[in-house]
């Protein structure tokens, strides 16, 4: 129960992702509402099904990070359909899909075809098996399920191996790959500290066709097998969301939230922060709110 309701004398709580972005974002959050508000934020670390289960529930009332369309199944169903959730009307601008580091891509592998042709996905073998491996996620995002549909829908999954880890492993090997000149493919995402730190070549793709992207709804447990998506994703952005409920009952943090605004350089220099400096999410979130007194204070009082 301690992880499902807020900590003894806390106002409100804030559902964390498990990506640099999310933590940095959520905590941010806590200490913005806590200085205009004077209202305690507990932060609890909650996969994105989870975190819409509580905003409709009452357990979570934000969610600081909510991609679109990866979860605009959930989107549908709880905000459109129960109406149990509101998404803020700004969203932060991003982009995703799949990106080799310049060993990979001096091998010939620029474009998602490339990922079909075993005498270059070879080079990406690096536990002997002679199947090279892809990242393409952590586990519990809905992304890596989308990625893995696209690998089926292309084709390549037939010849790679689709690993799922969590991110910061996966930065790790990133990391060490280019500092070895080893070729290697991951799924990313813009904003993203690993374009400042590393030359990355954004695979090509066939453009985004709404017609042939068709991803079932993620409540079917064969949503993946149902799906197919042999085109680039579409337009990417993400937005903060908070429950219905909650609007009702603080409609003041609640048209503060409508007020947030971050920008992708901003959300960018947060995940450096936390994963290339290491530094605490809210030791930096503290330091974000000293820096930014003005602009916080600004989003309270429109």
């Amino acid at each position: 129960m301690a992880a499902t309701t807020p900590a003894l004398g806390a106002d409100l709580v804030i559902a964390m992702p498990n990506w640099p972005s999310g933590q940095a974002a959520a905590n941010i959050l806590k200490v913005a509402v806590a200085k205009e508000f004077g209202l305690e934020a507990e932060v609890q670390e909650r996969g994105t099904l989870n975190a819409f289960v509580g905003l409709e529930d009452g357990s979570v009332d934000i969610n600081p990070e909510v991609w679109r369309p990866n979860l605009d199944d959930l989107i549908r169903r709880y905000v459109d359909e129960k109406g149990a959730v509101v998404l803020t009307g700004r969203g932060t601008a991003a982009w995703q899909g799949l990106c080799a580091t310049e060993a990979a891509a001096k091998l010939g592998i620029k474009d998602i075809a490339d990922l079909s042709d075993t005498t270059k996905t070879a080079a990406l073998d690096t536990d002997g098996d002679g199947r090279g491996e892809v990242w393409i996620g952590a586990p519990t995002w809905v992304s890596t399920g989308i990625e893995r549909v696209r690998a089926n829908s292309y084709g390549y999954a037939e010849n790679v191996s689709l690993v799922e880890a969590e991110e910061d492993v996966a930065m790790a090997a990133v990391d060490a790959a280019v500092a070895t000149d080893r070729p290697m493919v991951f799924y990313c995402y813009t904003p993203h500290h690993v374009f400042e730190l590393h030359e990355i070549t954004r695979l090509t793709e066939p453009a985004y066709d709404a017609a042939k992207w068709k991803i079932a709804p993620a409540d079917d447990p064969l949503w993946v097998s149902k799906s197919s998506a042999p085109v680039a994703w579409g337009p990417a952005e993400f937005y903060i969301a908070y429950s219905t409920g909650f609007a009702q009952k603080r409609p003041a943090v609640a048209k503060f939230l409508e007020q947030v605004d971050f920008s992708t350089e901003e959300v960018t220099q947060m995940t450096y922060a936390l994963q290339v400096e290491r530094k605490a999410p809210l030791a930096y979130a503290e330091e974000w709110v000293k820096n930014h007194e003005a602009r916080v204070d600004g989003w309270a009082s429109q």
